[in-house]
């Protein structure tokens, strides 16, 4: 049985204030809580930089500016029975203001230190960018 394989492209930001990060808390396909930085679809004719800013707005209700590109990330999931690769194009971004709350699909967001943002981020390519940050805002 051969299953179909799926590519999505997503963009999204990660927000820091001072010696503080943004998460936002959602659920994963299985249905499960997680915590993570927020980011989407690229939608026909958007730039990465526009899908980020426009998804972290959405998902915080933080309007926001970038401040340099990240790593572009890529891994594999299962969604039934599509077998997806996903890359992610990820934005160092810095709020300009609250405009509004955040999107249906966020259960909570939160400004967190770095360590304790560390501790309870869910996937290690989270763990990884947040280290990468680290190493050039200190």
């Amino acid at each position: 049985m051969n299953k179909k394989v799926d590519f999505e492209f997503s963009a999204g930001g990660i927000v820091i204030e001072g010696k503080k990060v943004l998460l936002i808390k959602t659920k994963n396909l299985e249905g499960k809580e997680v915590w993570t930085f927020p980011k989407g679809h690229i939608e026909k004719k958007e730039k990465s930089e526009e899908t980020a800013i426009r998804e972290v707005e959405e998902e915080t209700g933080y309007k926001c500016k970038i401040q340099t590109k990240l790593d572009t990330v890529q891994y594999w999931f299962k969604d039934n029975e599509r077998l997806v690769k996903k890359t992610v194009k990820w934005f160092l971004m810095t709020p300009i203001e609250k405009v509004k709350e955040p999107g249906w699909e966020v259960l909570e967001t939160k400004w967190l230190t770095f360590d304790e943002a560390k501790k309870i981020l869910s996937y290690n390519s989270d763990k990884k960018l947040l280290e990468k940050i680290l190493s050039f805002t200190i």
